[in-house]
């Protein structure tokens, strides 16, 4: 495949209301004005949303808050970040961490849930079950349940050629485990992914 330079990222913030500093990043210099906008709205809407939903934990109007993001993958005209906000509130005991991960081709402006990668019809939701249960058990994951497996578009993201799964905190292991995250090779599921998937892209030799 031939060689595509990384997205040009910008940092961005939001310091409003007081006490709040989230940063997000925006794409800059894409060849499609269109695509560009699409993408950092949808980045924007996320970073927002996420500010929004911490106010179903908070004890007060203004907490405390702080954001930021990573990029995992930012190659081959895939980008793949995720964006975190912890707030905690006068009184609370802890604060509360929530994540959201994003994959978009910057090429299109497509984003990607996981259902997306794989063919119609193929059994990745099991394949993926399987390679979760064993890393649990290998890695000894505490639980607060016998794990029932993934869902069809379980939180994930793109990361050094791997499918990275993971779920919130006190979806299947106790809060001070964090955010259980297993990482799965592209070349353990380019099986069951056409040739325009993002796993058939990372997992190509370069020509």
């Amino acid at each position: 495949m031939p060689f595509q330079l990384p997205t040009g990222i910008q940092t961005k913030s939001i310091t409003s209301p007081p006490g709040t500093t989230v940063y997000y990043p925006q794409v800059t210099g894409l060849a499609n004005r269109r695509v560009q906008e699409r993408i950092n709205e949808q980045i924007l809407r996320a970073t927002r949303e996420l500010i929004h939903a911490q106010a179903r934990y908070q004890t007060s109007r203004q907490p405390e808050m702080i954001g930021h993001y990573e990029i995992k993958t930012n190659e081959r005209g895939l980008l793949s970040l995720t964006l975190t906000n912890y707030a905690i509130s006068p009184h609370m005991a802890h604060g509360v961490t929530m994540m959201r991960s994003l994959t978009f081709n910057v090429n299109t402006g497509k984003q990607y849930a996981l259902s997306d990668l794989f063919t119609p019809g193929s059994n990745y939701v099991q394949v993926i079950s399987a390679n979760v249960a064993a890393q649990i058990q290998k890695r000894n994951i505490p639980l607060l349940a016998p794990f029932q497996g993934i869902g069809p578009n379980q939180d994930y993201y793109l990361a050094d050629k791997s499918v990275v799964i993971y779920f919130p905190p006190y979806t299947i292991s106790p809060g001070y485990v964090g955010f259980p995250m297993f990482p799965i090779s592209v070349y353990d599921l380019t099986d069951m992914v056409p040739d325009t998937s993002p796993i058939s892209i990372l997992a190509a030799d370069i020509s």
